[in-house]
Formats: C-alpha cells, structure tokens, sequence
C-alpha cells in the first residue's frame, strides 16, 4: 500500500486521529535509528512451537519472536516498556502466506520487530472477538480491512495504528517511524491511542424504534435488491462477489409471502451462475470464498466451511421451491464434498482448505490445455470444451485454466457418459496433486452451520448419510466441546481450547433445531435449551437488549447485527428463540426474539439489505408460522412408522421456513406435545400458531393445506420509506 494512499485513508479521518495523521503524513523515507543505547531484548525466541493452531504452527519457525495471545505477552510489554505488534489472519489465508514470506521469514524485518515491539500472533477463527474489535478499528481508520491484519497497541491493548496487509519496504518503514515515535513522542501515542478506545465505545450503540417494525422492511429490502443486482452476471454489486446466501435465502421467503417473481428470478439467476462460474469446484464439487470477476469466473480457491454449510442449505431451499434439479444436484454434490474431505473420523467438521498449493494460489485446481491434452483421446477433449470453458490461451493466470459451464451447456449433461467418465479421469488425476492445506482444527460454530445443512440435506434427499454426519457432529461436539454446561470454540488434536462466544452457541443451537426435526430425538432440542440459557446468561444485554459478541470487554464490548460473510448471530438467535418458543412453549423467548429486532429499529429501516439475517426472524413473526405437532399412538409405536415416513415426505417436500414440526408419542413430555392424545388411535396431528391450536385432525391432505397456508406482506404496511 502506497504512502500517498495511506495518507488519504487517513486523512478522511483526522478528527478522530490527529496523531496518526501526522504519523502517516510524515515522508516514508526510513529514519535511521540509533541502537547503542538500547538495552539487550531478554526474550529472544519464537513461542509458537507448543500452540495448536494450524495458523500460529505456520509461524513456529519465523525468526520473528511471536507470542501467542495472553497475559505472558503482554507483561512482557510492560517490562520491556514495548509497544506491540499484533498480527491477526487465518491458516488458509493467502496474502498472509504473502505477508509471511516478505516480511516474517525475513532477517532484517524480523530483528526491528525483535529490537523495538513484542509480536502477537492472532488465529482470527480461534479468537473471533478479539479480531472482531481490532478489525472494527481498522476500518475506522482506513475505510477497509482484510487480512492479514495489522495492529500496533499499548501493552494494554489500545491500538494507535493499523492496517492489513504491507509488502516489506513499507513495513519496515511504517515500524521504524512507530518505534520512533513511542520512544521521542510518547505522551502524544498513548493520547492518540486512549481517543480512538473512546471513539469506538461511543459508536457502538443501535437506537429502537417499534413503530417502525413493520412489513415496509421486507419491502424495501427486496427493492435495494432489485436495484443492487447484477443483471448480466447475477449477484449483488461489481468484483470481488461473495456468496450472497443470506440475502438470497430471504428473497426466497418474500417469494414465498408474496409471490414476486422477480424475487425469485434474482435469486435463481445468481444460484444458476454461481453454480455454473469457477467459484464451483465442477470435479470435486463445493464452493470457493469468493469470484475475484464479476463473472463468477476465477475464484480465490481456499474453500471455508461455513461458506460450503450456507450455500448447500441455500441450494436445497431453492430446489424446494422451484423443483429444479439443478439445486439439489449442486447442493449434494457440496455436501458429498465435505464428507469426503472435510470431516474428521471423529464426526467433527475440519474447517477449511487452503487457496495455495506448492506457494502457488490454484495450483490445485487449475489445468494448462497441454495436460489436459495429454490426459485425453481427441473426442474426450471435444466433449469436454464443448460445455466448458476451456481453451489453448486458458481463462486463468499463466495461460491455465479453471472448468466453468459454457451459458449454453445443460447442467445435466454432466452427469451422464461420456462427461460423467471423462470428469472422473481429470478428478483421478487431480487426487493425485499436492493437496492445498486443509486446516483440520474444528470450530463449534461453523460446525453447527453445517449440522443444519446436513440435516437438511437428509429431510430433502432421504439420504441417511447426511442424518449420520449431522449426528456424528453434534455427538463430536456434546463429548469434546460442551463440558459443566460449558461451552467451547475450538478442537484440535486432542486440545479443547477457547471459551464460546456468541457464534458458537447461536450456530450450534440452529443446527440442533434442524438436526432435531430430522431424527427427533429429544436430546437434540433439550440440548438446544441449554445451550440458550446458558447464552442469555452470558451474552444477553438487560439494558438496551440484543446479545453481546463476547462475554469480555477487551478494549470496548461490540454488539453487532450486520450480516458479513457469516450470518448475523442476533439475527439467527431471534430465529432459534422462536422455535424453542414453539417447542416449548415458552413466549419469554418469542418476546426476546422481538426485542431483538426492536433494537436495531432504525438502522433496520435504513438499510434493510444489511440485516437480512434478522429479516429471517421478523419474516417469521409477521408470518402465519405454525407448530406442528405429529402425535402417534403410545401402544406399538412401530405399526407407526410407514404412516410418519408418509407424512415426513410430504412435509419436507415443502418450502416452510417458518413451520417448526416435533413428532412424539401420546407419552411425551415435550411441551408442544405434552397431552396430546391421538385420535381413533390413529397418527393426529395438532397445528397450532402463537399456541392456540386447530382442532386435530388425521388428515395428511388437512395437514397440509394448514401448514401452507402464509400470511402475506401487508399491503397497508409497504409505503416506501
């Protein structure tokens, strides 16, 4: 990054930074500094070897002096009167592979760094909220952030610069100026550094308003997305194109409220187009983190679990809709991937794999047209360019290429000979490469993304394997990662280590919800129930409501109800308050649901498609949501199961994102179906909406005519704001 350009970006903030302006302002020429005064550093090793974290491993033999994040760094800080530098990115992250080669493998980098700060090294995924706070700061500052990212603080952890990723000249000249200025101005740096601290507890706060929940919401976020969409390329806005599941998953619900059609043509438009893009991995199957084009062409290639959990599921809810088979083979073939190479012999979920292959992004994946000439008979070459883009000039660096459908080709022509052949060959072969990293370390939360996705998969497909994987997981989890009603982030090899912050237990109740209305096993839920006490015990904020993101206040306590690349966890803890409502019957937690909403009223208003997460909730609590209860005989529960397996089909044959089903016996002490007798001794069922109940019926065609029947948007609620 230029010093011209880090100039501007901080300048647009000078109120807020006076000192760092000046700092950054200053010519990048490097100041030479004198040593001989400075005392012998007593530290001198990295102490990284004995950490777990694939990320933190990476950097073990840096001869950088890395701690990890604790107490140990930062008394070292204060000992050795030493601002410190704080380093923060992820294992399958490629600029910071980049970062680490130019500058933490580097001799001369490395002895400034030694001489003049103490280095923390920060996994983002293991310690989501001291990255969440620290990258609120830099984007602050300089508009943006991304990682690797870059942080110099007090040793009590107020920051007064940073930035994200730097080649070596300008690192070098950015620490020579900060270490100047800590040791001739320091009075100025701590004031700098105490303002922004200040600055940010300030701004984290959301204003309710009640009035003005209403149906406008849903409205006028499906108008920013009609306006926002590509309409030649599919998606949401120019290059680099993220996944949008979240926002598209709500246009699916809109759909189905209101019927819009173009609500689903957006969202049909951007499925069939990322399917058919590079970002899809068309051999091995799954998803990429996101298209460096606005064409859904090239990828940048590291594949992240949560990424792989939100499109599978939103792939299955658009089949659902739509009946396309398209989706569902898209989002099988996503979820076979995982199987195949991102779960643990334990059931854990690994959490993602690496961009990179041999140092070099998309090795892997990508194909020159000479090998692939070599690997196939003329007519093999022939059958396969003609429904992929692929050619002697190629599509990606170097003149290589990545496989994505020509706009012409008919999806299912993949599967069947000789396609179907020709791709097992190249995947064969493939298998054989130098495999990119695969960072092995299991995340509760994105487990419990993919828990809900998998056990989706198996109420659409029948496919007991999706069942088994959603419940082996979950087991993985209740035996390594919930201990004494504790709840913890993060296992690997052996080691349980991190408490649970706000993702963790909202992803992985809304896994256990889904996993529990597939096999309806009672642990599940009642599970779930804990795991939602002991997270409003924690989290929930009796002030001003919503739920904080971690139970420490680092430098500031953030509360965020955005959506990022990861659903917005307030958003998904409204939902599972309203089925745990439901299934419980409980209407404190529907209550809290609300207040949820409540608290983020007018940013909602303003800016609707930023909070689609927490659309999700206020679509259900608008809509005619309903709890059903399947209730069969007590007395040979067995004679019972071709008549549920019947009904279960019809079900989940359906779109009902806002129907919660529990299926038990007259005996049962759930709630919802606690002293519901059957009917003539036949399977009843009870439909019930905010708890009170239709008459029961053994009808499946009445059943379902009740569970299908929606509330739509509200005609005298959508004045455009």
């Amino acid at each position: 990054m230029s010093a011209k350009l880090l100039t501007s970006l901080m300048s647009k903030r000078k109120l807020m930074f006076p000192f760092i302006l000046s700092l950054i302002v200053t010519t990048f020429g490097v100041i030479s500094l004198s040593y001989s005064d400075q005392k012998k550093i007593k530290l001198g090793s990295n102490h990284l070897s004995q950490e777990k974290s694939p990320y933190l491993l990476q950097h073990k033999d840096n001869p950088v002096w890395w701690f990890a994040w604790g107490e140990e760094a930062f008394k070292a800080a204060k000992e050795e009167d030493k601002p410190i530098f704080l380093s923060i990115g992820y294992a399958t992250c490629h600029w910071c592979h980049v970062m680490e080669h130019e500058s933490f493998e580097d001799k001369e980098v490395a002895d400034f760094l030694n001489k003049h700060f103490i280095s923390i090294k920060v996994d983002r995924e293991e310690l989501p909220d001291i990255d969440q706070v620290y990258m609120r700061v830099v984007q602050g500052m300089t508009g943006h952030g991304g990682w690797p990212m870059t942080v110099i603080m007090t040793s009590d952890k107020k920051p007064f610069f940073g930035g994200t990723y730097f080649p070596k000249t300008t690192v070098l000249k950015i620490l020579t100026q900060l270490a100047t200025a800590w040791e001739g101005d320091r009075e100025n740096v701590e004031e700098s550094a105490q303002k922004i601290v200040d600055h940010f507890k300030n701004t984290n706060s959301f204003q309710s308003d009640n009035a003005l929940i209403n149906d406008t919401l849903l409205v006028k976020a499906l108008s920013e997305a009609k306006e926002d969409f590509d309409e030649t390329n599919g998606g949401f806005g120019n290059a680099p194109k993220f996944p949008p599941s979240t926002r598209l998953q709500l246009l699916l619900r809109i759909h189905k409220r209101n019927g819009d059609k173009q609500a689903l043509a957006i969202t049909e438009k951007t499925l069939r187009a990322m399917a058919y893009g590079g970002i899809y991995d068309h051999l091995g199957g799954g998803f990429a983190r996101y298209s460096t084009d606005e064409k859904w062409l090239i990828p940048h290639f590291e594949k992240m679990l949560y990424d792989n959990a939100l499109l599978s599921s939103t792939y299955l809810d658009a089949f659902l809709v739509t009946k396309n088979s398209l989706y569902l083979s898209v989002a099988t073939e996503t979820l076979n991937y995982v199987l195949r190479d991102m779960t643990s012999k334990e059931g854990g979920f690994y959490s993602a794999e690496d961009a990179d292959s041999e140092g070099v992004e998309g090795k892997f994946y990508a194909w020159s047209d000479k090998e692939l000439h070599s690997l196939l008979s003329k007519d093999e070459y022939a059958a396969l360019t003609k429904i992929y883009t692929i050619s002697g000039t190629g599509n990606f660096e170097g003149g290589l290429n990545v496989f994505a459908l020509k706009d012409s080709a008919d999806w299912s022509s993949k599967s069947v000979t000789p396609l179907k052949e020709i791709q097992m060959k190249l995947f064969d072969t493939r298998a054989k490469r130098k495999r990119p990293l695969l960072d092995d370390k299991v995340l509760t939360s994105w487990n419990g993304l993919m828990i809900d996705s998998m056990a989706k998969g198996y109420r659409v497909t029948k496919d007991k394997k999706y069942l088994n994987a959603a419940q082996n997981a979950a087991n993985f989890i209740h035996s390594n990662l919930w201990n004494n009603r504790k709840l913890f982030r993060r296992y690997r090899d052996g080691e349980v280590k991190h408490d649970a912050v706000l993702d963790d237990y909202v992803y992985l109740i809304k896994g256990l919800v889904s996993l529990y209305q597939s096999d309806f096993d009672q642990k599940w839920i009642n599970w779930a129930k804990d795991l939602q006490e002991e997270q409003n015990s924690i989290f929930w904020d009796e002030k001003d409501g919503g739920y904080w993101y971690s139970k420490s206040d680092l430098i500031f306590r953030l509360k965020d109800f955005y959506d990022h690349a990861e659903p917005n966890p307030n958003g998904y803890a409204a939902l599972n308050l309203i089925a745990l409502s439901d299934f419980f019957v409980n209407i404190q937690y529907k209550e809290r649901a609300r207040k949820i909403i409540e608290t983020t009223a007018i940013s909602l208003t303003k800016h609707p498609q930023a909070f689609s997460t927490l659309l999700h909730a206020y679509d259900n609590l608008s809509d005619r949501s309903k709890e059903v209860a399947i209730i069969y005989p007590v007395i040979n529960p067995k004679a019972s199961e071709s008549g549920l397996d019947e009904i279960f089909k019809s079900l989940w044959s359906e779109f009902l994102p806002n129907v919660t089903i529990s299926s038990g016996s007259e005996a049962d002490a759930l709630p919802l179906l606690k002293g519901r007798p059957t009917l003539d001794k036949k399977i009843t069922f009870y439909v019930c909406e905010d708890g009170t109940c239709k008459l029961p019926t053994t009808d499946l065609q009445k059943l379902m005519e009740l569970v299908l029947e929606i509330k739509p948007i509200s005609a005298k609620n959508t004045a455009a704001n």
